[in-house]
């Protein structure tokens, strides 16, 4: 990363109308990590047809009557079959729980699951299985093609917005109505 460009780590990133890249259209991420090496993040608004009970059940592990119904988040394509929790800031610290900015801690080790399971993990959480991922200068390049629009991330958006309004939301902190805006790209 140049000195010119900004650190993006705990920024949304807001998938351009024109993106027709079948992972990455319509999709609102969490930026966990930017850095001149690479990037990493979570897609926050595509939920997959499968809530926590059922991956609880495929872990084998019980689960309280709360927590059965919550959705598990595509966070990206890259190690599909890895999960992420991403999680307020102030909820507390697993195994491995990296804390990102004051908004959010990313944690991946199997003891937050747990905890969750057993309605003692943290009251607001997105588990993702897998990850977006860039190589060093890629999602630079991308923002400069203008495939994305970036903006600090919000956690009312993140953790209280409904799934489907999380991307028009996140637009709407920068003046944006994304459905103003033309899928068509072109010069003038």
């Amino acid at each position: 990363m140049s000195q010119t460009t900004a650190n993006l780590r705990g920024h949304f990133l807001i998938s351009m109308p024109h993106m027709q890249d079948r992972y990455f259209a319509q999709s609102l991420i969490y930026l966990c990590e930017h850095s001149e090496s690479g990037s990493m993040g979570l897609i926050i608004n595509r939920a997959i047809p499968m809530d926590l009970q059922e991956l609880f059940s495929h872990l084998e592990m019980p689960c309280t009557e709360t927590v059965r119904q919550a959705p598990v988040f595509f966070g990206g394509p890259v190690q599909t079959e890895r999960g992420f929790i991403l999680h307020p800031a102030l909820s507390g610290h697993w195994n491995t729980t990296c804390d990102i900015d004051s908004i959010a801690c990313l944690t991946t080790s199997i003891d937050i699951l747990e905890d969750i399971a057993a309605g003692k993990g943290p009251d607001e959480c997105i588990v993702a299985l897998g990850y977006a991922g860039w190589g060093g200068g890629q999602l630079e390049q991308e923002i400069s093609d203008n495939a994305w629009l970036s903006c600090p991330a919000n956690s009312d958006i993140m953790f209280r917005t409904p799934i489907e309004e999380r991307l028009n939301a996140a637009a709407a902190l920068l003046g944006i109505n994304l459905d103003l805006l033309t899928a068509d790209t072109g010069h003038a």
